[in-house]
């Protein structure tokens, strides 16, 4: 279902406090946050609300350790996205149907074991599942597998949604959304396809990885990824589930790689992923991938080669040279601001990273470090 957006249209040389260029989950995110502090905001968006990666993402919400900034970045960003789910968690489809890591065997149950112990210490709740544990939560998984860990407060919910009632949100506090290509960044504001201009003290960058159109020097990469859907199955799996293997091809700079995440849906369908192409040429769908990638979940799930899939589809994520997000002023630009470069973890980060970003412009502390997150790290500063 695509979310009409509550859109107006601006006359030439309208001015705003911020400008946020992307409404997806990110940009939506950024302009709640800005708007909800007092600021005035205009949205620009080429497309639709919630489109482009933000609608080609699974949703899965998950504190994730790839290093002590990932995990501040996401638990901080779970923890948000639980406060503002529980007013209406079916506007977001919102579930907390946890993240169960599957350990195919005793390397795997190592790992897991580390992952429990930095989570817990992080006081993020985590269970360790012997086999019998195992299967007793997940009888559809297949034999013979070591154990796992639950992480039973990570959810889900449906991307578009959210980002649809976040710009709600930000409509309601005094954002304005206007339909439009920027196709350049000035120091008062941008300029639109068709000459329209847009002024505002501060321009916040929000559109994945179609960033670097508008600034070619960040330093991110475009990674497509595909996902599958299924029809109806109700109750066949409990959790999200993901093989503890994946760090390598999680992390991987080049090539492709496949890593199994299965997803329960409210509805009752599954989502099946994942891949990971670097420098993939186009949107296409691939049928080699997509059925290298069902065939990896089916050596975790059996029952998946029985299933009917509905649709495929592919997406790209915007990632950056270190894996993490650019999040704050851009070093070079004094009114260019950054949000962008999140990888996988768009969706999960989305809250966190308008925190940030909000508090960083008005002066105010953060709730957690940014500094690991800031542009200067990595773009050339003089």
């Amino acid at each position: 279902m695509r979310h009409r957006r509550p859109e107006r249209r601006l006359s030439a040389a309208a001015t705003s406090d911020v400008i946020v260029i992307g409404a997806g989950i990110v940009g939506a995110a950024c302009a709640d946050a800005l708007a909800a502090a007092g600021m005035s905001v205009t949205v620009v968006e080429s497309g639709i609300t919630g489109g482009a990666a933000t609608a080609a993402g699974m949703g899965h919400l998950a504190a994730l350790y790839g290093g002590a900034p990932e995990l501040a970045l996401t638990a901080y960003s779970l923890a948000l996205w639980r406060e503002l789910a529980a007013a209406d968690p079916a506007r977001h489809e919102y579930t907390e149907c946890g993240t169960l890591w599957i350990a195919a065997d005793e390397r795997d149950m190592a790992a897991a074991h580390r992952k429990y112990a930095i989570l817990t210490a992080h006081g993020i709740d985590a269970e360790m599942l012997d086999a019998e544990d195992l299967y007793a939560r997940e009888p559809q998984l297949r034999p013979g597998l070591a154990g796992g860990l639950l992480a039973p407060a990570d959810a889900a919910v449906y991307p578009p949604k959210s980002a649809a009632v976040l710009m709600e949100r930000a409509c309601r506090h005094g954002a304005q959304l206007v339909s439009g290509h920027v196709t350049k960044m000035t120091e008062q504001g941008v300029t639109l396809a068709g000459g329209t201009q847009l002024h505002a003290d501060k321009v916040v960058v929000a559109t994945g990885s179609m960033c670097t159109e508008l600034l070619p020097e960040l330093p991110i990469r475009a990674q497509k990824g595909h996902l599958v859907i299924t029809d109806r199955y109700p109750g066949l799996i409990r959790h999200h589930l993901a093989e503890l293997g994946q760090a390598a091809s999680a992390h991987a700079a080049e090539g492709e790689s496949l890593v199994f995440h299965l997803q329960p849906r409210p509805t009752g369908q599954l989502l099946i992923g994942a891949s990971r192409q670097f420098e993939a040429a186009g949107a296409d769908v691939e049928p080699r991938i997509v059925a290298q990638m069902l065939a990896h979940a089916a050596r975790f799930v059996p029952a998946l080669s029985a299933l009917n899939a509905l649709r495929c589809w592919t997406g790209v994520r915007a990632v950056s040279s270190d894996g993490l997000p650019l999040i704050g002023p851009h070093p070079e630009r004094a009114n260019i601001w950054l949000a962008v470069g999140h990888a996988g973890l768009g969706v999960t980060t989305a809250l966190a990273t308008a925190q940030l970003l909000t508090a960083q412009m008005l002066g105010k502390t953060t709730q957690i470090a940014v500094e690991p997150y800031l542009p200067a790290r990595m773009l050339n500063k003089k």
